[in-house]
């Protein structure tokens, strides 16, 4: 669904993107984790047509973002870090503006407003002025109005930052619903929960580089802290070292004597170990802010 070769940004003398490359395959969820300054948001714009770089290429669905920016622009929806709703309408008549900007018949338009208001849980609030609206409701309004003209790529840049775990999970379960339909999502998160819950694939980005990429699984077993919890009958216990493959299972295994096994718990290094042995810091750190400039 999407391409990306040799991407380069800069500000001046600050580099936010050092040639990046990354392929988003249809029908998946593709996670770019990183920080603030990472060049997460650097990334979406460009690819979303709204930002030009200054180097490298970009394609989706096969057209060009730069010299065939209409096309891709009928094929992506974007969810942005900031809601682009307007609080002084209400839901439905927010939807119902961006079904006139993507041109839908009225009928198309009515059913297509009905539907989401349906899906998204917002038919009770669907009348009432957005400014009214909750966080998460806010929210779940923004994605709507993303999808009512289809999309079969969606950007969603750091889309559950500010929400309450409730309102986070009822987002991730939207997004599966889209992906199920055959959507893709490219996601930008600086929460590795996230990124293990939904991504199909994970590209780690710090200081405008990609420094590795992956299934969440993948780039699990790249680092040490896996570990094999044994519980046995006589109520000891014992931490084994593991990668968490099956090679390294089986052989931890072997090695015991069923009888005296109560149980087996397996653990493996998460997210946090990951970025962590990649870059020297966490993800939470936040101590740069990113800075964007919009063409």
């Amino acid at each position: 669904m999407m391409e990306v070769s040799g991407l380069r940004k800069a500000y001046g003398d600050h580099t936010v993107l050092d040639g990046i490359d990354l392929t988003v395959p249809t029908g998946t969820v593709y996670a770019l984790l990183g920080p603030n300054g990472a060049g997460k948001t650097t990334t979406v714009n460009i690819c979303s047509t709204l930002l030009t770089a200054d180097d490298g290429e970009v394609r989706v669905a096969g057209h060009d973002v730069r010299r065939e920016s209409d096309a891709v622009r009928r094929t992506i929806g974007l969810t942005g870090q900031f809601s682009a709703i307007d609080e002084l309408l209400t839901g439905r008549e927010n939807l119902r503006l961006m079904a006139d900007l993507a041109h839908l018949d009225r009928a198309t338009a009515k059913a297509s407003v009905d539907a989401l208001l349906a899906r998204l849980d917002l038919v009770d609030a669907a009348d009432r002025r957005a400014q009214t609206y909750s966080g998460g409701m806010k929210r779940r309004l923004d994605l709507a109005m993303t999808l009512i003209a289809r999309p079969r790529l969606i950007f969603l840049d750091e889309p559950t930052t500010g929400l309450d775990p409730r309102s986070r999970r009822e987002l991730w379960s939207i997004v599966r619903e889209q992906v199920a339909d055959g959507v893709t999502v490219l996601l930008t998160t600086q929460y590795l929960e996230e990124a293990d819950a939904l991504a199909d694939r994970v590209a780690v980005l710090d200081g405008g580089r990609l420094v590795a990429e992956g299934t969440p699984a993948e780039l699990k077993r790249q680092v040490p802290g896996g570990h094999v919890q044994v519980e046995f009958t006589d109520g000891r216990s014992e931490r084994l070292a593991s990668d968490g493959s099956v090679a390294s299972l089986r052989k931890i295994l072997d090695g015991l004597d069923d009888s005296e096994v109560a149980g087996v718990t397996v653990e493996t290094a998460d997210l946090d170990d990951v970025f962590l042995a990649l870059t020297g810091h966490p993800t939470t750190d936040a101590t740069t802010e990113e800075k964007e400039v919009l063409a």
